[in-house]
């Protein structure tokens, strides 16, 4: 075969290709949207899936990340990832006396102390956050922030005992199997009897 056929031969196969793929294309779903004229509308332009947000109380329009679970592990909180920095630094204050006994008056005084009752260990915790400048009486705590639950952080308080739940685990000195003090649970529920008033820091 000649030099001059070869070449009509490849030419006329090259064509048929480009045809052939030109009609395949034509066939495969979506080649309107993707062949529609510029400025147009196809009946098949992408629609982004709509967001989730969780709004809070406040102004309109306002998005909040959505509240997640801290872990527990082996005793020890870990703050979600997307907790604002005041949880994380309560989570992180809270840590610091989880194996501490309870004492009666513990953490009034002063911070730091060999033990805590139920005000001292929430007001420790609170005060890693920033939450909070003196320690306060379980009572005192009772118009402590702003009323009801809060996304991050809920207060339990009473005339005799107080506690916290923080990021979805309860920090409380009572419901230990172990014995008392300051301790992480994943049960919500009191363990301690009594009405509440219910209570949360200021945006959290």
């Amino acid at each position: 075969m000649s030099i001059a056929r070869r070449a009509a031969a490849y030419a006329a196969l090259s064509a048929a290709l480009a045809i052939f793929t030109i009609a395949l294309i034509a066939a495969l779903p979506g080649v309107r949207a993707w062949a529609a004229p510029q400025g147009g509308i196809s009946p098949r332009e992408y629609e982004p899936e709509a967001e989730t947000t969780v709004e809070a109380g406040g102004e309109e329009g306002t998005e909040e990340t959505a509240v997640r679970q801290a872990m527990l592990v082996r005793g020890r909180a870990v703050a979600p990832l997307n907790a604002p920095l005041a949880v994380r630094k309560v989570i992180a204050s809270a840590n610091k006396i989880r194996t501490r006994p309870y004492v009666w008056g513990g953490g009034h005084g002063r911070w730091w102390d060999r033990g805590y009752d139920c005000s001292g260990s929430v007001g420790f915790a609170l005060h890693g956050g920033g939450l909070l400048e003196t320690p306060m009486t379980s009572g005192s705590m009772e118009t402590l922030g702003k009323p009801g639950p809060g996304r991050w952080i809920t207060i339990y308080a009473n005339a005799s005992h107080v506690y916290a739940v923080i990021a979805g685990l309860r920090w409380d000195t009572a419901g230990d199997v172990r014995g008392t003090g300051p301790r992480w649970h994943k049960s919500l529920a009191a363990a301690a009897g009594g009405r509440f008033i219910v209570r949360h820091p200021e945006g959290l």
